[in-house]
């Protein structure tokens, strides 16, 4: 199992907009090959910054088969406006 996080930094003011178009959006990403789980937080100190975790069976159905998706460019088309920056996405293995 590979954990995902994904940074996201929300044009300012755009949260409340950016959580309900995530509500919508998040089909994309459950309904992909090798996704178990999903979560988002939001920042504390930061409230336009949010946190997304993903459990994938592999780091290829995160990188390969949901990213060359369909699934992926429906995501972002959701919620890609709302992106100050860009993510910033990092890989995680299992504790051994």
């Amino acid at each position: 199992m590979i954990l995902e996080t994904a940074v996201f930094t929300i044009h300012a003011g755009q949260a409340h907009q950016f959580l309900a178009a995530f509500a919508q959006g998040r089909k994309f990403i459950e309904q992909s090959k090798g996704c178990h789980r999903l979560e988002l937080r939001r920042g504390i100190e930061e409230p336009d910054t949010f946190i997304l975790v993903v459990w994938w069976q592999t780091l290829e159905d995160h990188t390969v088969s949901f990213k060359q998706s369909t699934n992926f460019t429906d995501w972002r088309a959701v919620v890609g406006h709302f992106f100050a920056r860009p993510p910033v996405v990092h890989h995680f293995l299992e504790e051994v």
